[in-house]
């Protein structure tokens, strides 16, 4: 169900394009920065055809760099991407118009670990911070958002206060193992990895549960698609809904397309990675991107100096077919 970018990225785009014969399935592509575990409500609406039951043939394809998933919408080759509203934000004070149709994820999923041993006492973060070095990703990633968010938030700077080491993703443990840095931005499986050998300690700065509601991952299209074709739009953010619910109401199930999606995950790490997800509820419940959701994403991008400019919810946010939706009761 899922295409990778490697010598196909324009004959997959194509379909989004595509148009259906009366009575046949209308083919939709949907760009994910990266095949992740943190978006598998999206693979179970797919594998349990939620979107099929609403017409609609979804296909998943991973588009790797930058903001590539975002300018696969904006041309028009791709129907929706998943991503952060703030995507919807930089394109909007560039004069273009994209709007968050349903939210997937809803926490922010990021968690600050410590070298084993060299953990904080107690929840004086701004004196356990001050001098150590952090490795948060690099810069423009959100872990590397919410650091600079955070440090900001504890009053101390960047370079002067905090030490940013800012290696790729895979660095992160070389870092923390070697005493480069002392703290680290991760997510789950690595997050479990680095716990089992020994290089950290469990999390001592929780972001979904510190934090709480946060835009993270949704789904987006371009406002024309909305605006001409609002019944694809319907049948999609209904599909996505299916699949939210599913995920939470038979975790098993939802586990088991888990393994079909990611085959090489050592089932350990797989576990791991679900067990934390649904003890922390990162994804949404049933497809609301709140306001204080918006504030909180906001805010992390602004504080990181990456977002240039206030945008208001309203401006990048549409929850008009969700709303729909839930009033449904379907």
């Amino acid at each position: 169900m899922r295409f990778m970018l490697k010598g196909i990225l324009a004959a997959a785009l194509s379909l989004a394009a595509l148009p259906a014969a009366a009575g046949a399935m209308k083919t939709l592509v949907v760009a994910e920065p990266v095949h992740g575990v943190g978006y598998l409500p999206l693979y179970v609406a797919v594998d349990k055809g939620y979107f099929k039951a609403e017409g609609l043939d979804v296909k998943i394809l991973t588009v790797e760099g930058g903001s590539a998933h975002t300018n696969a919408v904006l041309s028009g080759q791709a129907f929706a991407f998943i991503g952060g509203p703030e995507h919807d934000a930089f394109a909007k004070l560039k004069g273009a118009e994209l709007r968050s149709v349903v939210n997937v994820v809803d926490r922010g999923n990021v968690y600050y670990v410590a070298a084993t041993g060299k953990g904080p006492k107690d929840k004086n973060y701004a004196a356990y911070m001050k001098g150590k070095v952090v490795d948060p990703g690099l810069f423009g990633g959100t872990p590397n958002s919410i650091t600079r968010y955070l440090v900001n938030e504890w009053k101390l700077q960047p370079g002067k206060d905090v030490t940013l080491l800012e290696t790729t993703t895979a660095g992160i443990l070389a870092a923390v193992k070697t005493g480069q840095a002392q703290v680290a931005a991760v997510s789950e499986p690595m997050l479990t990895q680095g716990i089992r050998q020994g290089i950290w300690d469990e999390p001592f700065y929780n972001v979904p549960k510190e934090m709480g509601p946060y835009a993270y991952s949704t789904l987006n299209v371009r406002l024309q698609s909305i605006e001409q074709d609002p019944d694809t739009v319907r049948g999609f953010v209904r599909g996505v809904i299916e699949g939210l619910r599913e995920t939470y109401a038979h975790p098993d199930e939802a586990t088991a397309i888990a393994r079909k999606e990611f085959p090489t995950m050592k089932p350990e790490d797989l576990k791991a990675t679900l067990d934390r997800t649904f003890a922390d509820e990162l994804w949404s419940h049933d497809g609301m991107v709140s306001e204080a959701s918006w504030i909180t994403a906001q805010k992390v991008v602004r504080g990181a100096n990456i977002l240039k400019a206030d945008v208001p919810y309203d401006a990048i946010i549409d929850m008009q077919f969700v709303k729909e939706t839930l009033a449904s009761g379907k």
